[in-house]
């Protein structure tokens, strides 16, 4: 049987580097900063990239392949590397690519940490950013230049759970000739693979759904193999690696995306309808839910909903933090994608240094709660949200 005719969770479970004379079952872990080689020949051939082989863990680490390996035939890539965290992937992904006077054009509703590297690193570069509404995709052409290099955005969006047509991106981007690259993070390999619209590069922050456990930080980049190489060679001399630890977690943590996910995206869309038909929530937006104004482009593009839920308290802010401290059950916490059902107020906490018109521009208003519904039992986490409701 071809590999390419293996289900998903067929190559996340048996896609693994080939056993050691240990005949182990498992992967062992790599716990080596760097690899010895056979002769000054061979020392030679491997710096010079005659032979593909381990030289140093800062480059490559069977334990790193292993998840790159398998994160690429989940997206459907050619290649990928792996980073220490999300951000030093979209980081790296955009320094390696760009050259001062390039610009980006993005969509408006992205993470701080990536409009933070848009607004105040990449001027200091002269690399400029034109961000459009991702609810006006039909502005997007009329804000690009000549000097324009890449198209980004993330879909759904971090905290409004926007979302936004990949066909349509990749059509622009090739009429363009730009690079397009796609934050996946929130929707995971599992239920959305941008690069079937065209995406070049696919960035994750495999913090969230990948090892989904709250374990370990990582990141990766997979696409284009023309494009990763520079953004290799760009990592192996700034040194953003991830570590073989957290790639055997992550690579373990693969292998029950599926089954997780499935079970995420069930709980999710049973408590946004909860939300949606409670008397104190103005409005609720998760992907699968017929009321979202992009319901139907979901269902083209994404296999399940996911499962982050943004949803409007009426009462504005305090009204916003009040639900916070009557949370019993859920945790409160930046994070997402986690087992445990995650409550975020991002007016007065992760997007509380945004001004008010920022806030607004991207879709976070000062009731706005984010949900990452997590693996417990349903009725339970409904129970919680409604009685920190009433």
């Amino acid at each position: 049987m071809n590999e390419q005719e293996f289900g998903f969770e067929t190559q996340a479970i048996r896609n693994h580097l080939e056993k050691s004379q240990f005949q182990e079952h498992s992967t062992p872990l790599y716990l080596s900063s760097s690899f010895v080689f056979e002769d000054a020949e061979d020392m030679r051939a491997s710096f010079t990239e005659e032979k593909v082989r381990n030289i140093y863990s800062r480059f490559s680490n069977p334990n790193t392949t292993e998840f790159v390996d398998k994160v690429c035939a989940m997206e459907g890539a050619e290649a990928g590397y792996a980073f220490a965290t999300g951000m030093a992937a979209i980081y790296s992904t955009f320094a390696a690519l760009l050259d001062a006077g390039d610009h980006i054009v993005s969509a408006g509703s992205v993470f701080g940490s990536t409009h933070a590297l848009f607004m105040t690193y990449f001027p200091k570069w002269n690399i400029e950013t034109t961000y459009f509404d991702i609810n006006k995709p039909e502005t997007i052409e009329s804000c690009i230049k000549p000097n324009t290099k890449i198209l980004y955005a993330e879909t759904p969006t971090n905290p409004g759970v926007d979302v936004i047509d990949l066909e349509l991106l990749g059509q622009i981007a090739k009429k363009h000739n730009l690079i397009l690259i796609i934050d996946n993070c929130f929707a995971t390999p599992y239920i959305q693979q941008p690069i079937k619209y065209g995406a070049h590069i696919v960035v994750h922050s495999a913090t969230k759904l990948m090892d989904g456990q709250g374990r370990v930080l990582g990141g990766i980049a997979v696409g284009d193999a023309e494009l990763i190489r520079k953004i290799y060679l760009f990592s192996r001399n700034t040194g953003p690696a991830m570590s073989p630890f957290n790639a055997w977690v992550l690579s373990k943590s693969l292998e029950t995306l599926a089954v997780r996910v499935d079970k995420h995206c069930e709980n999710a869309l049973k408590v946004a309808e909860f939300l949606e038909s409670h008397p104190n929530v103005n409005s609720v937006k998760y992907p699968f839910l017929k009321s979202h104004p992009k319901y139907e482009i979901a269902k083209k593009q994404m296999l399940l909903g996911g499962n982050i839920i943004a949803f409007e308290i009426k009462g504005g802010i305090e009204a916003g933090r009040k639900f916070l401290d009557k949370i019993k059950l859920c945790s409160l916490s930046a994070n997402i994608g986690d087992v445990k059902t995650i409550v975020t107020h991002p007016a007065s906490t992760t997007h509380s240094k945004l001004s008010v018109e920022e806030k607004l521009a991207v879709g976070i208003t000062e009731g706005l709660v984010r949900v990452s519904v997590g693996l417990e039992t349903v009725k339970d986490v409904i129970a919680d949200l409604e009685q920190a409701l009433s």
